[in-house]
């Protein structure tokens, strides 16, 4: 795929208006998720890269849900409605208010085609910046089956779109189909939209009609062809959204490996559309990203990690089998071991934890260590409380720190401690039953019960 790149204003319609039955969710199609982001807000952040002058979503009525999602949208987002559906030249005409006085390409784009990529839809505006009315993305399936296909003529312009249901055994064994997105020159759009009719095997106003429109006009339409399949997975049903959300990964992958991390088993590694990972990174086999992630350079995740809503900084080490959810922010070279859970806490520089702990709600100074077995006690049934361990504090195996408490800069707490009470610098703080021998118990006892077998 390739087109001169020049400057031209950009508009963006975004259709949301299918019920996507196929579904088969009471959750509308298109706030199912890929990569943690809805596919909708994949799409509009897609065309938002390309800073449109206008924004439109087309949605229809049948969702409370997704009509709640619209409205919380911001004002640069004009929301139309389409109800009832009557085919993709419907939806786009239901937009036209919104481009009132627009003059440049008008995108028209899928909130349920979540992974076309910035620079196509920057390429096919550009076909409209050289003297293009209308450019197509299209893209050759090992099976056509029911795309519409791109008749082209001798030159290798776009003639018109024929959609499967009516198209003839010679049309149907063209292999160049149609995506759907597509640009089109905003007076060309805003003049002949209505004279699109639906004589047609589905009784629909097909947008794509708008080519045939466009020839007849003496105009010329092209179409850029995409030699990436994935891009325009349409997803329908959940087994497309499992070959999106798969296409996803390896988009994600590829560019984390491409950056300068090394991934250890990349199949088995799942980001999220905003993780963020620096170079000589290396992560381990089985590690999940959640939303919300900053991995700082020369960071090392161990297999089977979890990581949500956090930032590592430099140097440090997560896992195996850590858990760091949000609000966790861990300092330079700090260790994070196996089994240890981090939730809203700062860990500071140098500090660890290397096993078999909980800190929630917690601040841990630099270079302090957390002993096996720690629990911050940060929730007493009603609120959240915070613990405060200070630079250099040592804090035994077993203990359980009942916050509110502060354990001060250089503190000791001994192993198998319940500590209520604030710990000052220096001190060791010691909270446990004394330890107490009776002489001899054991050998009586086994002589006792040995007696009665």
């Amino acid at each position: 795929m390739s087109a001169a790149m020049t400057d031209i204003a950009v508009a963006a319609v975004i259709l949301a208006a299918g019920k996507g039955v196929r579904m088969k969710s009471a959750r509308p199609k298109v706030l199912h998720e890929i990569g943690g982001r809805t596919m909708i807000a994949q799409v509009i952040e897609t065309a938002r890269a390309l800073a449109p002058q206008r924004m439109a979503l087309v949605i229809g009525d049948h969702s409370p849900e997704l009509t709640a999602f619209a409205g919380a949208l911001d004002a640069s987002i004009a929301i139309a409605v389409q109800a009832p559906p009557k085919g993709t030249a419907h939806a786009v005409e239901q937009a036209l208010p919104a481009l009132d006085g627009f003059s440049g390409a008008v995108l028209v784009v899928y909130a349920d085609t979540p992974l076309v990529r910035e620079e196509t839809l920057r390429a096919l505006a550009s076909e409209i910046a050289g003297g293009a009315t209308a450019a197509v993305l299209g893209f050759t399936p090992d099976d056509p089956g029911g795309y519409g296909r791109l008749k082209l003529d001798a030159n290798g312009e776009l003639v018109a779109i024929v959609e499967a249901k009516d198209a003839d055994p010679d049309e149907l064994a063209i292999d160049l189909c149609n995506s759907g997105v597509m640009a089109i020159e905003a007076d060309f759009l805003t003049r002949r939209l209505k004279d699109i009719d639906n004589k047609n095997a589905k009784g629909e106003f097909y947008l794509t009609d708008i080519i045939a429109l466009a020839r007849a006009g003496g105009k010329r339409c092209v179409v850029i062809e995409t030699d990436d399949e994935e891009e325009v997975i349409g997803v329908n049903s959940r087994s497309d959204l499992a070959e999106a959300e798969a296409a996803f990964q390896w988009r994600k992958r590829f560019a984390a490996m491409e950056d300068g991390a090394t991934l250890a088993d990349p199949s088995t590694v799942y980001f999220s559309f905003d993780t963020a990972v620096g170079k000589d990174v290396v992560i381990g086999q089985h590690v999940v990203f959640g939303p919300g992630v900053s991995i700082a350079d020369g960071v090392e995740i161990k297999p089977f990690c979890h990581v949500e809503g956090a930032s590592v900084a430099k140097g440090a080490v997560i896992g195996p089998f850590a858990r760091l959810r949000p609000g966790a922010e861990i300092g330079a070279d700090a260790r994070v071991g196996n089994f240890v859970e981090v939730k809203k806490a700062v860990i500071g520089a140098d500090a660890k934890a290397n096993h078999l702990s909980y800190i929630g709600d917690a601040e841990i100074g630099a270079g302090a260590n957390i002993g096996a077995g720690t629990i911050t006690c940060n929730y007493d049934g009603h609120a959240k409380h915070k613990t405060v361990i200070g630079a250099n504090a040592f804090i035994g195996s077993n203990s359980a720190l009942v916050a509110p408490v502060t354990i001060a800069a250089g503190a000791y707490v001994g192993s198998g401690s319940v500590i209520t009470r604030d710990v000052d610098a220096g001190d060791l703080a010691v909270a446990r039953g004394r330890q107490t021998a009776i002489k001899g118990w054991a050998a009586r006892f086994r002589k006792t019960r040995k007696g009665k077998s």
